[in-house]
């Protein structure tokens, strides 16, 4: 009876699909995912574009937080940057694929430019610092009215790509449903790579990584550019969703949660963007339950109610960091691991 994977190459050894069991359930799961909209209420299509979303947008923090190290609490904001790049694009006749990529590069470009900090600044500092990010980006979004339109907003005209009109939900489903699956495949290609290794050797130890030639300035803002890019990509696409876009639309709350998704899903883990935001997702829609029936229970105590999501979701981190600092994640590969094995765990 086989008790484990052997390789006799580096080449089987570093393929990122190991066995063909886990290549038959990827391509059901991909399969699931394909037909759901097929069978699925409006309501759970809008649901799944959210969480699409959120999974890109994760594995940019993830990959600058969880592998290389750099705390950011200025995720929302960068993307705000790509939603309304996108958005005044496409307002004015760009193609909705060229505003995609313009929404990227432009976040990009400014994460690097509020990365530079991060080669002196570390830890708290550094979260201080994107905490800044955050507050400029909102100022500038309120302030220049004739862009952004202020703080009453932008109308977000329906974007087109080919055949496809994001007016419809089923097809803006399935264009997060692609970018979604393009973003987790870069990711976990990034980390197979020599910057990702650089990215991990940063964040276990930096001064060892400098002493053995890592260039720490250079890896760093790759770290935010890339992580950046891909919430510029989250951004635009969570423009399509709203159709309206306000600076109450990317806040330091939602950087918060975003930062709490890859907490609980795990940071350093690229399934962490999965269990994280589905978790979180799961959560929320039964909170969204119990206090519907809390507040029809009792109408006279609505107030009592109003922070049970914060109350919740703050007790559900400090869980996560006291018992499982590693997240689901790691959790699921220990259970995997014992699986595999069982019953001749020896």
């Amino acid at each position: 009876m086989p008790a484990g994977l052997f390789h006799e190459n580096y080449r089987t050894d570093e393929r990122i699909f190991q066995t063909w069991f886990v290549r038959v359930w990827l391509i059901a799961f991909l399969i699931l995912c394909a037909v759901f909209p097929l069978v699925a209420s409006e309501y759970m299509i809008s649901i799944m574009i959210e969480v699409g979303i959120a999974i890109i947008a994760c594995h940019g923090l993830n990959l600058l937080t969880g592998f290389t190290g750099q705390i950011s609490l200025g995720h929302a904001a960068f993307m705000g940057v790509g939603a309304y790049t996108s958005s005044i694009l496409v307002s004015h006749g760009a193609p909705f694929s060229v505003s995609l990529a313009c929404a990227g590069a432009m976040t990009a470009l400014i994460g690097m430019i509020f990365g530079i900090p991060s080669l002196r600044l570390r830890g708290l500092y550094l979260a201080m610092a994107t905490i800044a990010a955050q507050f400029i980006i909102e100022f500038t979004i309120r302030r220049w009215d004739t862009l952004t339109g202020g703080v009453e907003g932008m109308y977000v005209e329906p974007g087109t790509l080919g055949p496809l009109h994001f007016d419809d939900r089923m097809q803006l489903y399935y264009l997060t449903f692609v970018l979604a699956v393009a973003v987790t495949m870069a990711t976990k290609n990034i980390i197979r790579s020599r910057s990702g290794r650089a990215f991990v050797a940063i964040r276990d130890r930096y001064l060892a990584a400098e002493v053995i030639g890592v260039n720490l300035f250079k890896y760093r803002l790759m770290s935010f550019a890339v992580s950046s890019f891909f919430a510029g990509i989250a951004g635009a696409l969570m423009a399509q969703n709203l159709e309206v876009i306000t600076h109450e639309s990317f806040t330091i709350l939602q950087s918060i949660d975003y930062l709490a998704m890859c907490i609980i899903g795990g940071l350093g883990h690229v399934l962490g963007g999965f269990f994280g935001v589905g978790f979180w997702f799961i959560l929320e829609r039964i909170l969204e339950v119990v206090n519907t029936t809390l507040n029809t229970a009792f109408p006279d105590h609505v107030t009592w109610f109003v922070s049970i999501r914060e109350i919740v979701f703050g007790l559900v981190i400090i869980w996560f960091l006291i018992f499982e600092p590693d997240g689901l994640a790691a959790r699921w590969r220990t259970i995997r691991a014992y699986w595999k094995l069982w019953p001749f765990s020896y």
